[in-house]
């Protein structure tokens, strides 16, 4: 073993062979990209399907504390971009992993994050394919930020979108609701708040080729991030030019969290996912999705919210447990900085 330091020091960010051995026994030892270029070759037999698109996308992750109750900032990224392709329709494939690391982050803690991030991508099905990595001063970050960017494939004839939701489309949500954002809120300690919470933070690619498979005329989905259900909702609403009507008493939320939210003047509806979509399913197909759904783990906690509608267009409507209607409007500022 070349790395003997502890911490991470300037000069692992030099260029020099410091530098080459932080890479080479903290990262491509643990994620064994194919060679060591400056860029990754891709191949694969779906890019060849006639009909088959690319998916990318991207994402940067500066969450404090960076290890918490259910996950680390290494499991947010793998989780994250993994997500963002698979609610398009896109089977995840390949994943690129950038870090910034301020001076003195133990190195230890880097190995951990790092063998999240490769249990996590090889349980997604994922490869990490290139990387890089830069060292900043103390104080020039706040101990190691992460930026991922994912490539993935629609397969022929699968199309989703925002704008093909329809009214009479039932909405379902794959589980309880604001696990996260109740996890980081309690796990950095300034309100004195304990909680037996754990992240939700989960990769939903299997799950979304579960409900694709069972429910084909899917319209849309997206994941539940931050700004939580609500802002979801509302970015689908205004897309599709429709109405979007929930029900409180649907609402899948724990006691603990709708508690926290109650003692901090927070709305769970806005609270931050990891694991968590919103799919927009035909009326005929909900039964199939929600049994596919609850198939597997990611979706044990299946269930229907409530439904597509051609009144109230652009707008989020919530029946409300004592009988009558609120708007539900898209979050104005953030509830919780620094989630994820």
């Amino acid at each position: 073993m070349a790395l003997r330091d502890e911490r991470v020091t300037l000069a692992h960010g030099g260029g020099g062979k410091a530098m080459r051995d932080l890479i080479e026994e903290v990262f491509t030892g643990v994620f064994q990209p194919p060679g060591m270029e400056d860029a990754a070759s891709l191949e694969a037999a779906a890019l060849a399907e006639p009909g088959a698109r690319l998916a990318f996308t991207t994402d940067g992750f500066v969450v404090t504390p960076v290890e918490f109750p259910g996950g680390d900032i290494g499991k947010l990224a793998i989780c994250g971009t993994v997500n963002d392709l698979a609610v398009c329709g896109a089977r995840p494939l390949w994943l690129s992993a950038g870090f910034i690391i301020e001076e003195g982050t133990e190195i230890a803690l880097l190995r951990r994050i790092v063998a999240t991030m490769a249990r996590e991508a090889a349980a997604a099905g994922v490869r990490i394919v290139t990387g890089d990595t830069k060292v900043v001063g103390r104080g020039a970050c706040d101990t190691v930020f992460v930026t991922t960017a994912g490539v993935g494939v629609v397969p022929p004839g699968r199309a989703m979108g925002a704008g093909r939701v329809q009214p009479g489309d039932v909405v379902i949500v794959n589980g309880v609701l604001g696990d996260h954002g109740a996890t980081i809120l309690a796990a950095r300690g300034d309100l004195a708040l304990s909680s037996a919470i754990e992240s939700d933070c989960a990769a939903l690619g299997h799950l979304m080729e579960a409900l694709l498979t069972a429910a084909p005329g899917t319209r849309a989905a997206r994941d539940l991030t931050r700004g939580g259900l609500a802002s979801a909702l509302n970015e689908i609403a205004e897309s599709a030019s429709v109405g979007i009507e929930i029900a409180e008493e649907a609402l899948p939320l724990r006691a603990e969290v709708v508690g926290m939210c109650e003692i901090l003047g927070l709305d769970p509806l806005y609270l931050a996912n990891e694991g968590r979509l919103v799919a927009f399913v035909p009326e005929d197909q909900a039964e199939a999705a929600l049994a596919a759904l609850r198939s597997r783990p990611e979706g044990e906690g299946a269930c229907v919210l409530g439904r597509v509608s051609a009144d109230h267009a652009g707008q989020v409507r919530m029946r409300t447990a004592f009988g009558g209607t609120r708007i539900v409007d898209m979050l104005v500022g953030e509830q919780l900085p620094r989630i994820c």
